[in-house]
């Protein structure tokens, strides 16, 4: 076995020894395509939220390690509450889930009793238990047109609400939450990259604002950027979302160009988890994730309707 130094771990010596650990824990290594390089390749799995959901629903491993924020491990936890859920990155939060509160959200369907409750999959265990159904950013349009109500309150992200606003009759109503990433990409990040790189398509994700989403050639998820970028006709691509998708690019499409819409759209606590939190957190079974009984019931059927839509 190697040793692995806490002042100046070998990379090498680091990847080694989660290969060996997670044989030995009968682990899985789940990552966002927001991750950092070394991150991704080590990855059993990288997928977008929606992925990654579906993938932690249906896992037979004992240990399941999301390199990722907190929102992702939680509902990773709610779906497999027998699992071992690991999130190395205990601080890695997720900001935008923190703009609203399970007690908000009560007084917003006390206000609207008549409106159907969508919660972004981007939100706390307690926010979730107080919806109807979630939604990912690749399947917002589906999940508001598969409810009865022709009213939603949507939360927390503003501008996805927006944009679903855009495909649906029903009355979105969106809370004022935002993804800090995507909500600081503006036009003139998009005129400057289009002066830069006439020839590239841009997209764009529907996290962002309304008038860089109006600038766009087409808006997706990550998932859906990968997808297109890979199976398009065309060479290069201007991508408007966290720049970590970059690496996933490369390697699954390496015939393409792909430039980032702003080299600021970095999202720091997507960066926490490196290779030796990975091996800390499966040395120790640490730090790990669990949801109260009672409010993982109640979270569950929200993401559970989720995932049923197709």
């Amino acid at each position: 076995m190697n040793v692995i130094s806490k002042e100046n771990p070998d990379p090498v010596s680091l990847k080694e020894e989660i290969e060996r650990l997670k044989q030995e824990r009968d682990a899985i290594i789940l990552a966002h395509n927001y991750q950092i390089p070394e991150v991704q390749d080590i990855a059993d799995f990288i997928g977008d939220s929606l992925e990654l959901a579906r993938k932690a629903a249906t896992l037979d491993n004992d240990v399941i390690v999301f390199c990722g924020v907190d929102f992702m491990a939680e509902t990773a936890a709610i779906l497999s509450p027998d699992k071992t859920v690991l999130l190395p990155a205990a601080e890695a939060n997720c900001p935008m889930a923190d703009m609203i509160t399970a007690g908000e959200l009560r007084v917003l369907k006390e206000r609207f009793p008549d409106a159907a409750v969508v919660c972004y999959v981007n939100t706390t265990a307690e926010v979730k238990a107080e919806s109807d159904i979630c939604c990912t950013s690749s399947n917002a349009v589906k999940v508001v047109e598969s409810l009865e109500e022709d009213r939603v309150i949507f939360v927390p992200d503003r501008n996805l609400g927006s944009y679903v606003a855009r495909f649906t009759d029903k009355e979105i109503l969106p809370w004022e939450g935002f993804c800090f990433v995507h909500d600081r990409i503006t036009t003139l990040d998009v005129e400057e990259a289009r002066r830069q790189h006439p020839d590239a398509e841009v997209l764009v994700h529907p996290e962002c604002r309304a008038e860089v989403i109006d600038l766009a050639d087409e808006v997706y998820s990550t998932s859906g950027m990968i997808k297109h970028v890979c199976t398009g006709p065309g060479k290069e691509y201007i991508i408007g979302t966290e720049i970590g998708i970059l690496h996933r690019m490369k390697k699954d499409c390496p015939d393409k160009e792909c430039y980032p819409l702003s080299p600021q759209a970095i999202c720091t606590t997507m960066k926490k988890t490196d290779l030796s939190r990975v091996y800390n957190s499966l040395e120790s079974l640490t730090p790990r994730i669990v949801v109260p009984e009672e409010t993982a019931d109640r979270a569950r059927k929200a993401i559970t309707r989720m995932l049923e839509v197709r």
